[in-house]
């Protein structure tokens, strides 16, 4: 790392303060992160992460088998009303 050369005790002053500012943000970064792995890691937050991840996959299924049904519902109905 190269030696940073100060002309004042101002911009000593400023330096000090944006590495203060810095690590304040970093800290809070680090905070944050501990606490949304706490979050993640409550039983459920991680039910619902697995459940998350087959609710697409269900849901599809389930349009499905509605759609390919509707038609034989269909029929079936218009038999009932014509006494077949």
């Amino acid at each position: 790392m190269e030696t940073k050369k100060y002309s004042s005790y101002a911009q000593i002053d400023r330096e000090l303060e944006i590495l203060k500012i810095e690590k304040q943000i970093n800290y809070q970064k680090l905070v944050l992160s501990v606490q949304k792995t706490k979050e993640s890691l409550e039983p459920h937050n991680i039910i619902n992460g697995f459940l998350g991840s087959y609710k697409t996959i269900l849901s599809n299924s389930y349009m499905k088998i509605i759609q390919a049904a509707i038609p034989y519902l269909i029929g079936w109905f218009m038999n009932k009303k014509r006494g077949h």
